[in-house]
Formats: C-alpha cells, sequence, structure tokens
C-alpha cells in the first residue's frame, strides 16, 4: 500500500520549491539545500530527494557534480523549445475553448486587450506581461481538458523565470501581438471554424519565437 502521508509531504516539499523557483525567491544557479527544507516542511530527506528529483524531471531543478541540486537557468534553446512545445499546446487549448467560450468572455478579452494597448502606450512591463497571460488564460478557463491547461502553465511558470529579466520583451513585436489578439477575438466571436482557431494561435506564439531569433 501507497504510504499518503509519505506523498503528502513529497507534494509539500515540491510546492514549496518550485514556488520559490517561480516566484525569484530561488534564483537561477541556487543550491537547494535538503536539510533545510526538510526541517521547514517537517520531513525526513527522503520526500525531499523525491521532491526535488520531480522538479528535474519538470526542468526547474539540474544536478551539478559535487555540488548537487540547483535552479536551473533557462537557456536559448530551452526557451525556444518551450515556445514551440507552447504554440502545439495553446492552438489546441484555444480551438478547444472556442467551442465553449460564452459572450460574456469574448467582452472580458477585448477589455483586456485595451488595457494591453494601454500599458503599452505607457511602457508598463510588467503589467503588459500579466495582462498577456490573463488574456490567454481567460481563454483557457473554458477548456474541457484541464491536463492540456495544467501542462500550458507548467511551461508558463518556467519561462517566467525568463520573463522576471525582461529580455523576452520585444518593442517592436508588442503591438502586432496585440493586433493579433484582436483577431484571435474576431474568430472566437464570429465562431470560426476550429482549425482556423488552432492555426492562428499556434502562429501567434511562433511569432513570438520569430521575435527572438531575430533579436537574439
Amino acid at each position: 500500500m501507497i504510504n499518503d502521508k509519505k506523498i503528502n509531504k513529497r507534494q509539500y516539499a515540491y510546492e514549496v520549491i518550485r514556488t520559490r523557483i517561480v516566484d525569484g525567491t530561488y534564483v537561477p544557479g541556487q543550491r537547494i539545500v535538503i536539510d533545510q527544507i526538510a526541517k521547514e516542511v517537517g520531513s525526513s530527506h527522503i520526500p525531499v530527494r523525491e521532491a526535488i528529483h520531480q522538479l528535474e524531471s519538470d526542468q526547474f531543478i539540474e544536478y551539478k557534480p559535487n555540488f548537487g541540486a540547483i535552479v536551473r537557468g533557462i537557456d536559448r534553446s530551452l526557451y525556444m523549445e518551450s515556445l514551440q512545445l507552447l504554440a502545439l499546446l495553446e492552438g489546441y487549448a484555444t480551438s478547444l475553448s472556442a467551442l465553449h467560450i460564452p459572450p460574456a468572455a469574448i467582452e472580458e478579452l477585448k477589455i483586456i486587450n485595451r488595457n494591453m494597448k494601454e500599458m503599452l502606450e505607457n511602457y508598463d512591463l510588467e503589467k503588459l506581461g500579466d495582462l498577456n497571460r490573463k488574456f490567454h488564460f481567460a481563454i483557457y478557463a473554458f477548456c474541457p481538458n484541464k491536463l492540456l491547461v495544467d501542462n500550458i502553465q507548467q511551461v508558463w511558470e518556467r519561462l517566467d523565470i525568463v520573463r522576471r529579466t525582461n529580455f523576452t520583451f520585444f518593442s517592436k513585436r508588442t503591438p502586432k501581438s496585440i493586433a493579433e489578439h484582436d483577431y484571435l477575438i474576431q474568430l472566437l466571436e464570429e465562431k470560426a471554424d476550429s482549425l482556423q482557431i488552432e492555426e492562428i494561435a499556434r502562429t501567434h506564439k511562433l511569432n513570438t519565437l520569430e521575435a527572438f531569433k531575430n533579436q537574439h
């Protein structure tokens, strides 16, 4: 029989470490001290080690020889691979959501996108990023495949480690991105073909990838 208490300790340790990575408390290159985490969550080393192995699988942590577990940074290659993955996942999630999204939610998307235009004029990068996330997840709220949305959320969180440095903000790309949002809203409102919506949503993310390639 599986020990539920052990699973709970492992999950608790996992959430503590991952939250601190995502919110910037733990920075790339920082060592994860197993003793310290074990004391904080009130467990032995075993659940913490298991949590770290899971975070390694999720690409939040990596092992360095003779040093141990450290917070993984995200290099150019991993960043581009993550955007490619998101293009596939978000395209499909958007097309599934389109079948269920109500008129009131479409109006909310319009408001969010107008706010994005305002934040662009004010050059408020942090709020722009927050609104962009809010825009897309307002759509995914109507996706019936919750596992798909969970996977999207996980990749976004991994990329948040990079977004905090602002090096992924492309001034030339952002107005185009907002315009693409407008077109996506139009397709949702018109109840366009789901394959067309999937293609437009996928291309939207791939355009961000191209902007990154051109800037770096």
